[in-house]
């Protein structure tokens, strides 16, 4: 067998700079790759999704590539409490968990990894695979080369519409209305949901909420913000594509961001609330200034690796977020590369790590979006 050693650099190309690629990067860069990052966006992503249950795989990932978390993990809630809709408590457990943002685990890994490999404004428009090698070609122009090409850039990927394009998102049925408020802010009627992991539910609804970091990160009390989630069945063929018009006129693919909900939806937000949530659940929404949108998708995959090209996170499988594991498995799919990577020094040791490493990945993509789509059938259309 003619083994390739020469030109194995350890070099890899990562497309997407959110949290998959962020630990996607760090993980490799920690086991002596060669990563650079490459993000379409121009500007510093935000804290686009609000708040997240932190998994143990995340920790990990710190723990792995040695990063600290300034500030702390996130806020601590202590029990989970379900209220009817009149507002009664119906069941509450003891379920210590932490809550922390999408910005507070964005920021630390960004810091971590450094900006000289980090590259913004980058938009892949194509891939040229060789035997041992792969090019990244992007809408500026210029090009790179590397041992592999890691498609870490989310629901809505191009890496995934270049190697698989028969792949597609399907939509879920519902949608997960969201808001964020600043601690000092929550409305009295709405103050008995702080310090707990709150749910309640109604004929196609489903709410929950909890506490996350507030600006800076910052969880110390007073200075946190409430994060709610409202899961709404909305018709597919008329209300979806209104609903995810914004308010400007821009027809958007699977998200309205906060600021962009369109009057007429932001009205029917509010009274949704007042016939359907218990006391404080519909305070916290009707003091929510700027509630935004998402529609809920399922995407699995066949394969993850495609010779030199792999699919990872959001990119390959789209867990519902009642899994809370979309972040979780970005880390798991990472810190799972690293291990198969580490003593690789062969391109033909690359492809048979790379298949070892994607068939348990595939395993956990499919059982999450098991998981995941009988707990929404059963949430939201009680089946």
């Amino acid at each position: 067998m003619h083994v390739h050693t020469a030109n194995f650099r350890k070099k890899a190309l990562v497309i997407g700079g959110s949290l998959g690629g962020l630990f996607t990067a760090n993980i490799l860069k920690n086991i002596g790759w060669d990563v650079d990052i490459y993000e379409r966006s121009a500007a510093d992503l935000d804290s686009r999704g609000g708040g997240m249950v932190l998994q143990p795989d995340v920790v990990n990932v710190f723990k792995e590539v040695g990063a600290s978390i300034k500030g702390g993990l996130g806020v601590s809630s202590k029990d989970r409490v379900v209220f009817d809709p009149k507002g009664d408590v119906l069941q509450r457990d003891r379920a210590p968990q932490t809550q922390t943002s999408w910005r507070l685990i964005y920021s630390n890994m960004r810091e971590h990894f450094g900006d000289k490999h980090y590259h913004q404004g980058k938009t892949l428009v194509n891939i040229i695979q060789q035997e041992d090698s792969v090019n990244a070609l992007f809408d500026d122009g210029s090009e790179v080369n590397a041992d592999i090409l890691i498609g870490a850039d989310g629901g809505n990927s191009t890496v995934r519409k270049l190697v698989s394009p028969t792949s597609k998102t399907q939509y879920a049925g519902y949608v997960a209305y969201r808001g964020l408020i600043k601690e000092k802010d929550m409305p009295q009627d709405a103050k008995e949901l702080l310090g707990d992991f709150g749910f309640a539910s109604n004929t196609r609804s489903h709410i929950l909420g909890y506490l996350v970091p507030g600006d800076n990160n910052s969880s110390e009390e007073g200075s946190r913000y409430y994060n709610w989630v409202w899961y709404r069945a909305v018709e597919e063929i008329n209300e979806l594509p209104d609903l995810m018009t914004d308010k400007a006129g821009k027809r958007r693919e699977y998200a309205i961001p906060p600021g962009m909900l369109a009057p007429k939806w932001r009205t029917k937000v509010y009274q949704d609330a007042n016939a359907l949530l218990p006391c404080a659940f519909k305070a916290a929404v009707l003091a929510t200034e700027e509630p935004f949108a998402q529609a809920i998708v399922d995407l699995t995959s066949e394969k993850m690796v495609y010779t030199n090209v792999l699919l990872l996170g959001d990119a390959a499988f789209i867990p519902r977020p009642h899994t809370a594991a979309s972040s979780a498995k970005a880390a798991a799919n990472a810190l799972a590369l690293g291990g198969a990577l580490a003593q690789v020094t062969s391109y033909d040791e690359l492809k048979s790590a790379l298949d070892k490493w994607e068939k348990p990945q595939l395993s956990l993509g499919n059982y999450l979006y098991q998981q995941g789509s009988r707990a929404g059938s059963y949430l939201i259309f009680g089946k």
